[in-house]
């Protein structure tokens, strides 16, 4: 089984929300993605796992020598890892490591702590395994991260060389068009999030979601780029042709899950009750859902805490959580698109095809 193989039955795992705590993570990806890199895991001197440190620890060492550490890798709970690389740095600082790893499974976040700049400045790489391609993913770990690359120094130096690449420039100035699309045509919620403050600051009334994720649509349309809309050229709140079940025309919302339909009073209803069936039908589904490491750019769109649901926002935690069932909360507060987001996630953790045993419509 190739590299690649591997990577790609760990992202289905992380899909499917079965790494749900950091001793998964570890053993079931770091530890798996190391020993095909070469690494003798099971040589305690050469990967050292709980690596102390004047009263601190790091989750593994790795060491080019015996008991000689060349780098660090911290392992963080799926979903855990912002903030964390602070503490990976002082580790790294104290101890003199040219090469600190900071993951919670998807992602992969690589430094080089001796290098100039901010924290942000000094990572080399972001390696995602969900947003990349297996054969990229595994050329990163070839080329960072493999054990005779970093015994012999040319992982280090191939670090080094791509930290100061100034390629990286002009391939940042190529990939921001393309972002800006994406987050436009994906309706990404912290996007959203912005344009309804700023829309209530200037006028006083924030709108909904789907409002603003149907002008954020618009723009993304080729033939919009050219220029911005008028005000009175705003969709409304309701924007196209409604879809209605064909049995019936009094339903706006609803799903079909495995051949069975269901009615629902709007897109939200939707999210609701197929979470809620989700849930019914597998105990372990919530708790896999929110093992999820990577739900909204801040956001978890499912906790047993619901001031989660919405970081920096207890508003929105108050007035746009719904409790699906004692202790477990989701957010409301997404547009359309944002729910299907939503919704294809769950899929993929409770093993449904998204637009073949589960369709929705709103």
């Amino acid at each position: 089984m190739s590299l690649e193989n591997h990577i790609e039955s760990i992202a289905e795992n992380i899909k499917a929300g079965k790494f749900l705590n950091e001793a998964s993570v570890s053993q079931g990806i770091v530890l798996r993605i190391l020993q095909e890199l070469g690494w003798p895991i099971f040589d305690s001197s050469i990967v050292i796992p709980e690596y102390t440190l004047e009263g601190r620890r790091v989750d593994y060492a790795l060491c080019n020598q015996k008991n000689k550490p060349i780098a660090f890798i911290e392992v963080k709970q799926v979903g855990k890892a912002t903030g964390a690389e602070v503490q990976l740095f002082e580790y790294a600082f104290i101890a003199g490591i040219p090469l600190a790893i900071l993951t919670d499974g998807q992602e992969w976040h690589f430094f080089l702590p001796a290098e100039q700049g901010n924290i942000q400045e000094r990572r080399v790489y972001m390696l995602d395994l969900l947003e990349r391609s297996s054969t990229e993913c595994a050329e990163r770990f070839q080329r960072y991260l493999d054990y005779e690359k970093l015994k012999d120094g040319s992982a280090l130096t191939n670090a080094r060389k791509d930290y100061k690449n100034i390629s990286k420039k002009k391939d940042i100035s190529t990939t921001l068009p393309l972002a800006w699309m994406k987050l436009l045509e994906e309706n990404d919620e912290l996007l959203i999030e912005l344009v309804s403050e700023k829309v209530e600051t200037l006028c006083g009334y924030q709108p909904d979601p789907d409002t603003v994720g149907a002008f954020l649509s618009e723009l993304a349309k080729p033939t919009l780029h050219q220029y911005i809309p008028s005000t009175s050229s705003l969709p409304s709140s309701n924007p196209g042709p409604k879809v209605v079940n064909s049995n019936t025309q009094k339903s706006r919302a609803g799903f079909n899950l495995k051949g069975k339909s269901y009615e629902s009073k709007n897109a939200r209803g939707v999210l609701i009750n197929v979470l809620n069936i989700f849930a019914k039908d597998d105990k372990d589904f919530l708790p896999r859902f929110e093992s999820r490491p990577k739900h909204g750019k801040k956001r978890r769109y499912l906790s047993r805490d619901k001031f989660m649901l919405y970081p920096d926002r207890p508003d929105l935690c108050e007035d746009h959580s719904h409790e699906l069932i004692p202790g477990w909360f989701i957010g409301t507060n997404y547009s359309k698109a944002g729910i299907r987001k939503i919704l294809r996630m769950a899929c993929e953790v409770a093993g449904i095809q998204f637009d073949v045993e589960l369709t929705v419509f709103f």
